[in-house]
């Protein structure tokens, strides 16, 4: 058995244990808390600096618009059977999808999220990067993912968020005092 499928069996095998686990990790995985919580942030954003606040949101709807488009056309390419069509003995919290496994679009949409929000707004590193871990973890916890597609989806994440967060911040427009003084 290869370090993947024990890393696999090892986190989901705590699947079924609790409810309260299991209800988290569900929650964890509901891509719409992350969403919520993100429109949320750049809605106070907008209160303060409206400019930004626009050019933030249109910046981050369309680095999750690219890593969703770009994730799908991998999970084509790679074509990576999901763990619920491979091993018999596992854990399925959430239906096996129907689409492919590699990379995780969950993974590889909250870092994208998380990455471009802590370049444009580096008070907000931790929070989104225990986010993004979280849905990370939770996908394998509830059998939808082996753990080298979330480390796809996050190291795609990372670089796509991160280019475009920082293309975000050289615009003009963009208040950059306020990502030079917040590090």
């Amino acid at each position: 058995m290869d370090w993947d499928t024990k890393i696999f069996y090892a986190v989901n095998g705590w699947a079924r244990q609790s409810e309260s686990l299991d209800w988290f990790m569900l929650e964890c995985s509901n891509s719409g808390n992350f969403v919520f919580l993100a429109l949320a942030y750049l809605a106070y954003q907008t209160w303060g600096n409206w400019k930004q606040g626009l050019l933030a949101a249109a910046g981050l709807g369309a680095a999750i618009g690219m890593s969703d488009f770009i994730g799908m056309q991998l999970k084509l390419f790679f074509a990576r059977p999901r763990p619920c069509q491979v091993f018999l003995n596992m854990h399925e919290l959430v239906g096996c999808g129907g689409s492919f496994s590699m990379p995780s679009n969950h993974a590889f949409n909250s870092a994208t999220a998380a990455s471009f929000l802590w370049v444009v707004f580096p008070s907000t590193r931790w929070v989104v990067g225990v986010m993004m871990i979280l849905v990370g973890i939770s996908r394998v916890y509830l059998g939808a993912h082996y753990p080298t597609d979330v480390l796809a989806g996050w190291g795609l994440g990372v670089m796509l968020g991160m280019a475009l967060g920082y293309f975000v911040i050289r615009l003009k427009c963009f208040r950059q005092e306020a990502f030079l003084g917040s590090q």
